[in-house]
């Protein structure tokens, strides 16, 4: 127990510091295409859930061949952290702006932050539970993880036209 405590506090400390690093890559590589998977594109809401997901992604992978082949509740558990995050996210970031009318550098970097502790928080506590999931669900985490990878690259290429995907900086009122 003391010892996944531990990955879970690593694991929340790069997801926070590398999610703030991932702001700055795109630009750093010149806007390259295949680059702009992982980093923000621009400053959709939707490209902001990419800081929270693909590190805890890259290091779940590092978890699972450490320990995590060994944990029956591993991939549910991590299904519980990204899944909980967006939630979080979007949430808190619409809830905010639907109040205040605007976004606000200070609130939007608190809500990634508290956010990440939170859907980290979920995530450890279910890892550690008692309750030990069924083939099932295990599968079913599994495949709403794939799902996910899958919807990121492809929106990350082809944004729909939904409001999560747009760049407020760039919307003009004519």
């Amino acid at each position: 127990m003391k010892y996944l405590k531990k990955w879970f506090i690593y694991e929340t400390v790069f997801i926070i510091v590398g999610g703030s690093l991932l702001h700055f890559v795109y630009d750093l590589f010149k806007q390259n295409e295949f680059v702009g998977i992982f980093p923000l594109k621009n400053e959709s809401i939707f490209e902001h859930l990419k800081l929270l997901i693909w590190p805890l992604i890259f290091f779940s992978i590092v978890e699972y061949l450490k320990f995590g082949y060994k944990k029956n509740n591993f991939f549910t558990a991590k299904a519980v952290s990204l899944y909980s995050g967006i939630i979080l996210v979007l949430f808190l970031v619409y809830g905010y702006t639907g109040i205040i009318g605007k976004h606000n550098v200070i609130l939007d970097i608190l809500i990634f932050i508290v956010s990440v502790l939170l859907s980290q928080y979920f995530g450890f506590k279910f890892l550690t539970s008692k309750y030990q999931v069924n083939f099932l669900i295990k599968d079913i985490a599994s495949i709403l993880i794939v799902v996910l990878i899958i919807l990121v690259i492809h929106f990350s290429f082809y944004p729909p036209s939904h409001s999560i995907f747009k760049d407020p900086t760039k919307t003009f009122l004519f």
